[in-house]
């Protein structure tokens, strides 16, 4: 008997129809809320992300502030332009488009974000808010993964959660959210021994490996009923993958996202609903 899919698609969807509704009553006030990008270079991958980032904000309502630079823009100027967007009172976000090239620091330039317009959750303030259970911005990817546990009423109290990934983007900011749920976690990565065994224990597991010349989760390596997050994207022979078969998987587990349509929609339905929840802190007079 197969489990269930996890259908990332719909979950956004309800999602961006809370935030459209969101951006029309703050419009009302006044308030319209607004995404600043910046994009360096012409990295056809990362102008993808931003358009597809830009097109979700039109739907919903979200004005956009585009912001190209040339891929020999030093620290100096990217530092200066967050700067400017960090008075504009018109923006309530920013998100700055990883990766940077080689000349720019990703830590000195999130950290430079205004805490109040960190959409993407990654300031070291918000991280460390986090932590304490008092972030009102949150990392888009584990908040969009938190999401879909809610939508399909999937328990995390008590449960042993292991999660194959210990970015700032994805494993770390996860560790805070399950336990915040009471759920007891496991970061698994590249030096994890057994890590077989480790899976095997867990009632949950979310993988975000994305390389599967290095990794796969087979059916082999989990528990019958066991519940599977994928948060993996990378290319095979042209497609998109994760880090799992998902018609295979979703044989054995209760649960199952499948790549892509399960975690990838969540990503930007979160920041949609980041961006408005600035906007709403900035009414509060807090921007």
């Amino acid at each position: 008997m197969s489990g269930t899919k996890i259908d990332g698609l719909t979950v956004s969807s309800l999602v961006r129809e809370r935030v459209k509704k969101a951006t029309e009553e703050l419009k009302s006030q006044g308030i319209q809320p607004c995404l600043a990008t910046v994009l360096i270079g012409d990295n056809p991958a990362s102008a993808t992300y931003v358009k597809n980032k830009q097109k979700a904000c039109a739907e919903v309502g979200i004005k956009t502030k585009d912001h190209k630079l040339p891929s020999t823009t030093t620290q100096a100027e990217m530092n200066s332009l967050i700067d400017t967007l960090n008075q504009d009172k018109e923006v309530h976000g920013i998100l700055v488009q990883l990766p940077l090239p080689p000349q720019c620091s990703e830590f000195e330039t999130t950290s430079r974000i205004s805490p109040l317009k960190d959409v993407d959750g990654l300031t070291p303030h918000n991280t460390g808010l986090l932590s304490m259970k008092k972030a009102m911005l949150k990392a888009c990817t584990p908040s969009g993964i938190m999401e879909l546990f809610e939508h399909y009423s999937i328990p995390l109290e008590g449960k042993n959660v292991t999660v194959i990934n210990r970015s700032n983007l994805v494993g770390k900011p996860l560790i805070h959210m399950l336990l915040e749920k009471n759920a007891t976690v496991t970061i698994a990565h590249s030096k994890t021994k057994n890590l077989a065994n480790v899976c095997k224990n867990a009632d949950i597991i979310i993988t975000g490996v994305g390389d599967r010349t290095k990794f796969t989760l087979t059916p082999e390596m989990i528990s019958d009923g066991t519940v599977v997050i994928d948060v993996a994207t990378s290319r095979l022979d042209g497609k998109l993958i994760g880090d799992c078969d998902f018609e295979k998987i979703i044989q054995k587990a209760s649960f199952a996202s499948p790549v892509p349509g399960g975690v990838g929609p969540m990503t930007i339905a979160m920041l949609l609903k980041n961006t408005v929840t600035a906007a709403s802190m900035s009414k509060l007079g807090r921007n």
